[in-house]
């Protein structure tokens, strides 16, 4: 997975498959856009007008967290 911010466009991306082909886009809503693969898995999630929809910086919330449900304890 890779987390992308552009902040002179102000967009936030979050790719989930790097090497997939975007097959189709749809609009969840105003700003929000979901990039689907032909087997109709997320490919990425983009963010437009990232930083009025999170905060005034969105790498600010950056952070990242693995839950191993075996442990139930959190890796970073």
């Amino acid at each position: 997975m890779k987390v992308m911010y552009d902040p002179d466009h102000d967009i936030l991306n979050i790719e989930f498959l790097e090497d997939e082909v975007i097959d189709d886009t749809i609009e969840y809503e105003e700003g929000i856009l979901i990039d689907y693969s032909k087997e109709k898995k997320i490919v990425s999630i983009e963010i437009l007008d990232a930083s009025k929809r999170i905060s005034h910086n969105p790498t600010d919330l950056l952070n990242f967290v693995v839950l191993d449900k075996s442990k139930k304890e959190v890796l970073v």
